[in-house]
């Protein structure tokens, strides 16, 4: 069966042994009371699908007077029989905007709406062979309500040749360089980065897959009327073993940007959610999506990423990573305890 990418030339085609199949959170007394109540530090079972299928769509929106909830909620993903999760990210961070912040935004695999983009969607294909579990734990002290939708395809069975979704969070807060920490002056063009090892982590997956993209979220920590741009570090993609690396030219450039961005902007594969405020202040938000170029690895793939040229710049940085890839993966780095992924307040 051949999913494909153009779903408007895939919707003529009549799929025989298909069955659309939806779990929800509507009220099953036939009441208007349509979401979830899940109390501090519990955990809700959202769905435990047995038997193969792929997941469509998920559609979520949550409720809670935490104004950290969307770091304090975490969505956790197992397919088949894996014992560790496959998705494990904080529920805003998983829907493509960091910060803790909701916005109006649309690209191909998320699309955040009305009312204040608090209307989240996902549209990456999530296959499964056996069975598809998702949880989502409360961390906050408050109760939280949740609405959702996972539409799914049942299948009888599903080809071998497909992968797995999997999407990890990271964060440095702040990253270790020279301005912030140590107040020295920033070298923009002739300092040298050769070893690449204190470049900031997006990823480190082992096995067979492709990364399909992240989005990188930035608060900028240093304070200055001359420039403040917090870009100009490279991309820097290890492909199995060294075997082959993707070097690029700075940070807007990897997310198809140029010279500095400062405005809202949102396309199917790249967008600036959040540019910040007047000299790139406070909250920054870039998201880049492979879906039309995939970064294939055979072995193993590091994805990295300078902050600010040669890791000169010492700011609060996190981000989502997405791709696919056979199991089993390896372990997610463990996830930062509560309280360090609460989010910076914005002073802009």
């Amino acid at each position: 069966m051949n999913f494909g990418y153009n779903s408007l030339e895939e919707l003529a085609k009549i799929k025989k042994n298909v069955k659309r199949k939806r779990v929800s959170s509507y009220d099953k007394t036939g009441a208007n009371m349509d979401n979830v109540p899940i109390k501090s530090y519990e955990s809700y079972q959202i769905c435990d699908i047995q038997g193969a299928g792929l997941i469509k769509h998920i559609w979520m929106t949550l409720a809670c007077p935490d104004p950290d909830y969307l770091r304090k909620a975490v969505l956790r993903i197992w397919w088949d029989s894996e014992k560790n999760p496959s998705v494990e990210v904080p529920i805003g961070d998983f829907f493509g905007i960091g910060h803790g912040k909701t916005v109006n935004f649309w690209s191909l695999p998320f699309s955040n709406g009305p009312e204040d983009g608090k209307g989240f969607n996902c549209f990456f294909p999530m296959p499964f062979s056996q069975r598809a579990k998702i949880e989502l734990e409360n961390e906050s002290k408050d109760l939280m309500i949740v609405y959702y939708y996972i539409d799914y395809e049942e299948l009888k069975e599903l080809d071998k040749d497909y992968g797995r979704f999997h999407a990890t969070w990271h964060r440095e807060n702040p990253c270790r360089g020279n301005i912030y920490e140590n107040k020295k002056k920033i070298e923009f063009f002739l300092k040298k980065n050769i070893s690449h090892e204190e470049d900031y982590v997006v990823l480190e997956a082992e096995g067979e897959g492709h990364y399909v993209g992240m989005h990188l979220d930035i608060y900028n920590l240093f304070k200055t009327k001359k420039l403040n741009w917090p870009g100009e570090g490279d991309d820097y993609i290890i492909i199995d073993d060294g075997e082959t690396i993707l070097y690029g030219t700075g940070t807007e450039d990897y997310f198809c940007g140029a010279w500095c961005p400062s405005q809202f902007y949102c396309s199917p594969y790249f967008g600036v959610t959040l540019p910040g405020g007047e000299n790139w202040s406070g909250h920054i938000s870039y998201y880049r999506y492979h879906i039309e170029d995939p970064i294939y690895f055979h072995k193993n793939i590091q994805v990295k990423i300078e902050h600010g040229h040669a890791n000169q710049r010492s700011d609060d940085w996190s981000s989502t990573a997405y791709w696919y890839q056979t199991e089993p993966h390896k372990e997610f780095r463990k996830l930062l305890p509560v309280d360090e992924r609460i989010p910076r307040k914005s002073k802009q």
